[in-house]
């Protein structure tokens, strides 16, 4: 079965942090590499953060120092910590492999208030 569960999303000033997590079954996760995306309201659905199977990252330019993506490959699980929130971070974030196949979950939404 096919399973992408995002949670964690809220509402926050700017300046505050979220914590983000996905729950992937197996046969999404496996060696898999993984990825945070967003979409913001009338904006293409963008790759923030990518986390290979052994821990090696990567992140948008835009992200950079502020997020902190992980996985704990034993839960089948992915995590995206969000500090110095921006309102420009505003958007529905989901996960995905990496690169994205074309099964979304629903997204969890992020909004950040000036």
């Amino acid at each position: 079965q096919v399973r992408l569960v995002e949670s964690g999303g809220g509402l926050v000033q700017a300046g505050g942090s979220l914590t983000l997590s996905c729950a992937a079954s197996g046969s999404i996760f496996r060696t898999n590499a993984m990825g945070w995306y967003r979409q913001a309201p009338g904006k293409q659905r963008e790759l923030v953060a990518s986390v290979l199977y052994y821990g090696i990252t990567n992140y948008a330019d835009s992200v950079r120092g502020r997020f902190t993506i992980s996985r704990d490959n034993a839960k089948n699980m992915v995590y995206l910590q969000m500090n110095s929130l921006k309102p420009e971070d505003t958007a529905v974030y989901y996960c995905n492999t990496s690169p994205a196949r074309s099964y979304w979950g629903q997204g969890t939404q992020v909004t950040v208030s000036s």
